[in-house]
């Protein structure tokens, strides 16, 4: 059993780099953003450069992730997991704190030696105002190195998450090679609808405030193939 989300990630797209693998859309904004398995990397890439250079983290050390279901949001968890850092979603004490913009009162809760805030907004602008006590996620990450090597062994949750997606893609019915729509509010898991479909190579439409007039339309446009909606 895989016991690497960083492998999982890249073998994900390994057979054809420019492929689609995870568009967004925000019905809400009429933003519709799509991501290479190649453009993904680099922003993963960047997110664990961050992680190590700027925040001078190491393995095993935690990461709290307050966002929603979001393309941004992959970027952050697959670069925690390329850094090797553990993501826990219990408020407490933790190294570096990611937070959207709107949940910086929430992020009080939380003790971290890093904050980043996020505005989660059309073509990764930045924050028009950054909360206090946070650096701006998109200024900070551009700035950091395009390629990152992960470390060899997984990190000390790979394994069970990756078992958790395994089995949530049996019974979701994923297989290989899936494009795959996925309603954001029906599955906020990241289990559900990032780790799930990469098990599988699958792609990913991820959909925000999915407007069900536009469901049919969209996954005939898409050409997707299983609908988690």
């Amino acid at each position: 059993m895989a016991d690497n989300i960083a492998r999982v990630f890249a073998d994900a797209f390994a057979t054809d780099p420019t492929r689609p693998l995870l568009t967004w859309y925000d019905d809400a904004t009429g933003e519709r953003t799509e991501l290479s398995g190649a453009t993904l990397a680099n922003w993963v890439a960047k997110t664990a450069n961050l992680l190590v250079d700027e925040a001078a983290l190491a393995p095993g050390d935690t990461a709290g992730v307050l966002l929603p279901p979001h393309w941004q949001t992959a970027a952050v968890l697959l670069g925690c997991w390329s850094a090797k850092l553990t993501v826990v979603d219990t408020p407490g004490a933790v190294d570096v704190l990611f937070a959207g913009a709107d949940r910086a009162a929430e992020a009080e809760a939380w003790s971290a030696g890093e904050r980043y805030a996020l505005a989660l907004a059309p073509f990764a602008a930045p924050l028009r105002q950054v909360p206090s006590g946070f650096a701006d996620y998109v200024v900070e990450v551009r700035g950091h190195g395009d390629h990152f090597t992960p470390y060899p062994k997984g990190g000390e949750a790979d394994a069970e998450l990756l078992a958790r997606a395994e089995a949530r893609a049996t019974a979701l019915g994923i297989t290989p090679g899936d494009r795959l729509l996925v309603d954001a509010a029906r599955h906020p898991d990241p289990v559900d609808w990032l780790l799930a479909p990469l098990t599988r190579a699958a792609s990913i439409v991820l959909c925000g405030n999915l407007d069900p007039s536009c469901l049919d339309s969209r996954a005939a446009s898409e050409k997707v193939t299983r609908t988690l909606a």
